[in-house]
């Protein structure tokens, strides 16, 4: 019987109780007790062919078995000559010499030795005959052909264009020192020695799996409350990324029998395994009460005063380590990167990442948890009073937050924030990754999504952060973006965005786009009703539960004017994006919310019009002729890009 066959009030009752995590320790205290229960050493070596060898490690040193060249050779194409048959050679009296029968080609071995006053055509790379100890250019010579001969207008001196056997490797010397890490260019030295195979450091195989009754396979059909599996692939590419070897062994549902199966499995046949999910203390996370039964020593640390990171899970069982990550994407990555991939390139030979660190000042203050060590994922901008560090507000459940940051920075245990003005050293993410040539902060719109989409096209990268208008006006005014993306009604003028304005910015116009009340269709409340009208009626229902926007965004003003101060059920639920409000509404989590017509196309809602606004671009005007900045002002004004907003339903070169 699986826990799922359990009648339904022993599965509640176990619930409720929610066991809690063992002991919660220290980042510290759990690397140290890691360490102590997990060599982290290399593994032994193994023989690879040569064309499997990139990448790996060498296990021992390499010593070449044969002189490279084996042969002395033509460095130039021209003719092998004897040196002391040239001496005394010049335009004005040239010495003849005459050739050889034969031309020596790469790969052919010499028939004829060079004997006094003769020579041999000879191509680079050709091997120099017996007798020869110079080469000489063709360019140095006249072709007498009725006499078969040269003429020599230059002496040449001994050893002249020759390259000698071994002059690169010589037989027996030590060309390559273990723990090399091989590249191309090694692999051309050890194809240069004939090796066939070379011996490396096995790289350690790792197990990943991912748990959870709610995940699926990327690929499949995705049923309601579902989603797909995106811990696993980023785990196995980051395993092979520093030096393992992945083994997807796919999805494990929140059953007993099920995981202690997979796991045994996993132990089996590989030398490290990590899950992912299943570390928490809900009702369905099984998998720490699995490993305190699986073999000594068992559980490590269940719980690290991480964040985020808490739920990590550090185990021994068989004598491997195993490894329980957070489920939630970030919360994965960072305790991936803290603790398993030390032991993987140890494992595998490598040596310890070299993370590149970049100071940077913090514009506003961050609040942190104190006890807690957190990482706060920021990105990268240069104001003109140096570079900041602007801290990303997306949850550890997030999955893009790694591509969106240029890196991280810790707030230590032992304080409760990092106030504005601190400098703090910012970790950064993908080494050789350019930071962004753009960027956009405030408002979200589909329509400058297209408009990025064309600016890369172009080979210009921007990044994109979505705060709400008035979060873009406040970033742009304290120089951490290049334009501000908002909607701002003002409604003493009634003018968009230009009365918000600080002194020295511009603004340049985007498009109209119209805002209105989106529901699911055939919703009674709503259908064939004035937008106002409804939401009255909609109000009046208190099982009637809306999705609301975040404070400072320029449709949560919208939001405000048709509530007039009420606050219904859902009021709370604040997402920063229309295509949030769009998809709580299509999933039935809300009835009603407010969002642009283009995404209630999108996910197929009714829709009743409330206003046409203006969404713009802000940005500081002593900058408008940086070279990022005017390129995506001129993309903006080309009429295909006009074009692409119309299709997408915009109002482009109109004022509403």
């Amino acid at each position: 019987m699986t826990e799922r066959d359990l009648p339904f009030r022993e599965r509640l009752a176990a619930a409720a109780r929610q066991e809690q995590f063992l002991t919660v320790v220290s980042r510290e205290e759990a690397s140290a007790r890691f360490r102590a229960a997990v060599p982290h050493r290399t593994l032994p070596s193994e023989s690879v062919v040569l064309a499997e060898a990139l990448g790996r490690v060498l296990a021992g040193d390499v010593a070449s078995p044969i002189d490279v060249p084996p042969f002395d050779r033509a460095l130039v194409d021209g003719f092998a000559v004897r040196a002391t048959d040239t001496q005394g050679s010049r335009s004005a009296s040239p010495r003849r010499l005459i050739l050889n029968p034969e031309i020596l080609a790469c790969g052919v071995a010499p028939r004829l030795a060079v004997a006094e006053g003769t020579a041999t055509p000879i191509a680079t790379g050709g091997v120099i005959p017996r007798g020869a100890d110079a080469v000489v250019m063709v360019e140095q010579t006249e072709f007498q052909g009725e006499a078969l001969a040269i003429d020599l207008v230059q002496a040449a001196r001994p050893g002249q264009f020759v390259g000698y056997a071994g002059a690169d490797m010589a037989a027996g010397e030590t060309v390559l020192r273990k723990g090399l890490r091989i590249t191309a260019r090694e692999i051309g030295m050890l194809a240069a020695c004939g090796l066939a195979r070379v011996p490396v450091v096995r790289r350690p195989r790792v197990a990943v799996l991912s748990t959870g009754d709610e995940l699926v396979a990327v690929g499949a059909p995705l049923p309601p409350g579902a989603i797909y599996d995106s811990n696993g692939p980023i785990v196995a590419a980051a395993v092979t990324e520093n030096g393992g070897e992945s083994v997807p062994l796919g999805i494990v549902p929140d059953d007993a029998a099920a995981l202690r199966e997979a796991l045994h499995r996993a132990l089996a046949e590989t030398d490290i395994v990590i899950l992912s999910g299943g570390t928490s203390k809900g009702a369905g996370d099984v998998s720490h009460r699995i490993l305190k039964d699986i073999g000594a020593p068992g559980i490590l640390v269940h719980g690290v005063a991480l964040k985020p990171g808490k739920p990590l899970c550090l185990a021994v069982a068989e004598g491997k380590p195993v490894i329980v990550l957070p489920g939630f994407p970030t919360s994965a990555m960072f305790t991936f990167h803290d603790f398993v991939v030390p032991l993987i390139r140890a494992m595998a030979g490598l040596p310890p990442r070299e993370d590149e660190a970049v100071a940077a000042v913090l514009p506003q203050r961050v609040a942190s948890e104190l006890g807690r060590t957190e990482f706060v994922m920021a990105s990268l901008a240069e104001t003109p009073g140096g570079m900041v560090a602007l801290a990303l507000s997306k949850g550890s459940g997030s999955v893009t937050a790694f591509s969106q940051a240029d890196g991280f920075f810790a707030v230590p245990a032992a304080r409760s924030g990092v106030e504005a003005g601190e400098t703090v050293s910012v970790t950064r993410l993908g080494a050789g990754v350019r930071p962004p040539d753009l960027t956009l902060i405030g408002s979200h719109c589909v329509g400058l999504d297209r408009v990025v989409g064309l600016l890369a096209e172009r080979g210009l990268r921007a990044r994109t952060l979505w705060v709400g208008s008035a979060g873009g006006l406040a970033a742009l005014q304290r120089g951490e973006c290049d334009l501000a993306a908002l909607h701002l009604l003002d409604p003493e003028t009634g003018l968009y965005n230009s009365p918000f304005l600080a002194e020295g910015s511009s603004l340049t116009p985007g498009w109209g786009r119209l805002q209105g009340v989106v529901f699911r269709r055939g919703d009674p409340l709503f259908a064939d009703r004035e937008a106002g009208a409804a939401v009255a009626a909609a109000l009046a229902v208190p099982e009637a539960v809306m999705v609301n926007r975040n404070v400072g965004s320029g449709t949560r003003a919208l939001v405000d004017g048709l509530l007039r101060g009420s606050r219904p059920a859902g009021f709370w639920n604040q997402p920063r994006s229309h295509n949030a409000v769009a998809a709580a509404v299509a999933q039935g989590r809300a009835d009603w919310g407010v969002a642009i017509s283009t995404v209630a196309r999108a996910y197929g809602l009714g829709f009743l019009p409330l206003t046409e606004e203006r969404y713009d671009f802000a940005y500081a005007a002593d900058k408008r002729d940086t070279p990022a900045l005017a390129a995506f002002l001129d993309v903006l004004a080309e009429e295909p890009t006009r074009a692409a907003l119309r299709d997408l339903g915009f109002r482009v070169g109109e004022t509403p």
